[in-house]
């Protein structure tokens, strides 16, 4: 099983990469899945309707993962409640919240579990309990593993970790090792060069990175935040106009028994017409 995953999409010109050469990607690594965290694909700031059907008319995404902007436009609790847009929200936040933090996608034969957490370490946007014992909750009632008899197995589990700390997403790494395939880390919007495959099995990237525009600040115009750094007066966020857009995602492979055999980051400067 190959699993194809981008970071965090940042507005319109993530989402035109994607229109634009998704299916050569595909074609390129093949995978059985394709996923994406799409928290900051409308105007860099949450989801919409129309910026979410821009991703489904492509017809090859299995699943969209979130993070702290998931409540950010008014219309994504009414998203999030709709199975057919196959959009998670973390699932480890606090309260009643609206919509599910994971789903089971099928591909053929092929059943993935995808799981969206979101961390705790310098996360204030949005409050939420403990991402281990979120983990060990939904791991209550699946697994990878078939000598665990009384869960519900399944041919992979990939986790999206939404988080700040690199240390969290380590420790959660370990945390998880040989019962998830794959724990990706998202957020920060920069690409790190530490995948591995953990001891027990668990592939891991602390983060992705993100699919958005290559001279920025994390998708934004710098011009408008140096001003703000210089003044200490809040400027107005804009998506960086750069044609080059920066491409973070990786290719896992797992193996019969839902672990790793190989994990690739990409990490890809292309320019758009």
């Amino acid at each position: 099983m190959k699993i194809l995953f981008f970071g965090d999409i940042f507005g319109r010109p993530g989402r035109n990469f994607l229109k634009d050469n998704l299916l050569d990607l595909k074609k390129k690594h093949k995978p059985d899945f394709v996923i994406a965290n799409v928290e900051n694909m409308a105007h860099g700031r949450g989801v919409t309707k129309n910026t979410l059907n821009e991703l489904n008319e492509i017809g090859i995404f299995d699943a969209y993962t979130s993070g702290d902007h998931i409540w950010d436009t008014e219309v994504a609790k009414e998203l999030v409640k709709d199975s057919s847009n196959a959009l998670l929200r973390p699932h480890n936040l606090s309260g009643k919240q609206p919509g599910k933090g994971h789903m089971v996608v099928q591909n053929g034969l092929k059943r993935l579990l995808v799981v969206n957490l979101i961390g705790e370490v310098f996360m204030d946007k949005l409050e939420a309990s403990s991402p281990f014992h979120g983990l060990d909750n939904i791991l209550d009632m699946y697994t990878i593993d078939p000598e665990e008899e009384e869960k519900e197995l399944i041919d992979g589990i990939f986790v999206d970790f939404h988080a700040e700390a690199t240390s969290e997403k380590r420790v959660l790494g370990f945390y998880a090792d040989g019962r998830v395939s794959v724990l990706a880390g998202t957020h920060t919007h920069v690409p790190t060069s530490d995948e591995q495959i953990l001891p027990k099995g668990t592939a891991y990237v602390t983060d992705v990175g993100m699919v958005g525009p290559y001279n920025s600040s994390i998708g934004l115009d710098a011009t408008g935040l140096i001003e703000e750094y210089l003044t200490g007066v809040k400027q107005k966020r804009e998506i960086g106009d750069d044609p080059s857009v920066e491409i973070g995602a990786i290719v896992v492979e797992l193996g019969k028994d839902g672990l790793a055999k190989n994990i690739e980051h990409i990490r890809e400067i292309i320019t758009l017409d």
